[in-house]
């Protein structure tokens, strides 16, 4: 009788690691980035933070207009009927009003200027009439409306973005009001990462008709997309041939130059498939099999002080992998804070019938959209094979079934994680 050994294709295997418990693993594994360096702001897009930035400036650095219109004495602001007032000169952002405004007195003023002494509420232009030099106000506006006081947004010495964040558009508009034309960032983590198989077929000397048996080698320029995005230093180690010596060769280079070393394909348990056994052999393995789908076999560990990941061979398991273990673990090494690190997530209505056996994680590729009602909901791409690479294209998030649950009915609630939150 044939012993059956255990495979990707069982709905339940023992022994195989649980997806919270191999990103807890990850999490104590990776050491994060210590050595930091000034950049200009303009370049600062993406890196993480380094050290706390204060304000050396109150935001708004004076008080002024929130809106065009009149600045007046509250007191001038009638409590029934209307109430006129001189007008005694005007205020432009960047050209203030000298004067004092004063009883009965108002000053023309524009959003963002300076705030004439003496005035306290600005009245907008559409309430109010202004015929020459007088204007004519109503009791409709209250008192200090229409006002942006002094360091209301930040105050001098306050710290207003702390080491770890990760600067997006919004960060650099923030400091550029500070006044801070150079951060202190995290330097970039440098990735080195390869494909392994004797099937795959290079792009480098352009196209040519794939013989029997071969396939072009697409994951790593998946790999390179996803590293490209999250700002890291890459280096391409290209396809190396499954042989232990190639590939044990290509590990030790690579993790002589790189904080992290990524391959894809060879980490199952085919007679080709060398990169776990040289893992254990050369490095420290913290897990290689999880319980998940796609993406079962994902050696995870060190070689030498390098990070190393093993991913599948399959293409959307690389991607699935990737956004799932290696984004967070990147993130991490480079200062991210633990909210920022990891993909946010979020519940909907499934209008399709989604396919589950119980006992793994699954992460089945689907598509988000507003139905009829205005209600956000997801559908499935379809089907959910490891090596159809155009789901992925069709797609807009990833479907998270938990382990304990079975086939999801068309109605019932899901976790979706969004591409757009993966950077």
């Amino acid at each position: 009788m044939i012993e059956k050994q255990p495979s990707c294709a069982d709905d339940k295997e023992p022994g195989l690691l649980p997806v919270s418990e191999a990103l807890q693993r990850i999490y104590r594994l990776v050491p994060r980035i210590q050595e930091a360096e000034s950049v200009p702001l303009r370049e600062a897009l993406g890196r993480v933070l380094a050290a706390d930035v204060a304000s050396r400036i109150d935001v708004p650095g004076y008080t002024n207009s929130a809106m065009d219109g009149y600045a007046i004495c509250s007191a001038d602001l009638p409590a029934e009927g209307e109430a006129s007032l001189t007008i005694t000169g005007s205020a432009f952002a960047g050209r203030p009003f000298d004067g004092q405004v004063g009883q009965g007195e108002a000053v023309r003023i524009m959003t963002g200027a300076v705030m004439p002494d003496g005035a306290d509420t600005v009245v907008i232009q559409e309430r109010c009439e202004a015929d020459g030099d007088m204007l004519r106000i109503d009791g409709s506006t209250a008192p200090a409306a229409n006002v942006r006081y002094a360091g209301e947004d930040v105050r001098k010495g306050e710290t207003i973005l702390e080491a770890g964040e990760l600067l997006m558009p919004a960060h650099l508009g923030m400091l550029a009001s500070l006044g801070v034309s150079e951060v202190k960032v995290t330097r970039r983590l440098k990735v080195a990462f390869m494909s392994t198989g004797d099937e795959l077929l290079p792009l480098d000397g352009g196209f040519r008709e794939p013989a029997r048996g071969e396939i072009f080698d697409s994951n790593r320029y998946s790999i390179y997309g996803m590293l490209s995005r999250l700002g890291v230093e890459v280096i391409d180690l290209g396809v190396v041939r499954d042989e232990p010596g190639l590939i044990g060769d290509a590990f030790q280079r690579a993790a002589a130059q790189a904080d992290v070393v990524i391959s894809s394909g060879g980490v199952s348990v085919g007679e080709a498939d060398f990169v776990s056994d040289i893992l254990h052999r050369m490095g420290d393995v913290a897990f290689w099999k999880l319980a998940m789908r796609p993406g079962r076999p994902l050696a995870c560990g060190k070689l030498g002080d390098a990070v190393f990941f093993g991913l599948p061979g399959n293409p959307v398991a690389v991607m699935v992998a990737f956004y799932e273990f290696v984004q967070p673990a990147l993130r991490t090494m480079s200062g991210v804070r633990h909210s920022q690190s990891t993909p946010p997530r979020f519940r909907v209505r499934s209008t399709s019938e989604l396919r589950k056996s119980e006992g793994r994680t699954e992460f089945q590729r689907g598509i988000l959209y507003t139905d009829e009602s205005g209600e956000t909901v997801v559908r499935s791409t379809g089907k959910q094979g490891a090596g159809r690479l155009s789901s992925m294209c069709s797609a807009n998030c990833i479907i998270v079934i938990d382990p304990g649950r079975g086939n999801i009915q068309a109605g019932e609630y899901v976790e979706v994680q969004p591409f757009h939150g993966l950077v």
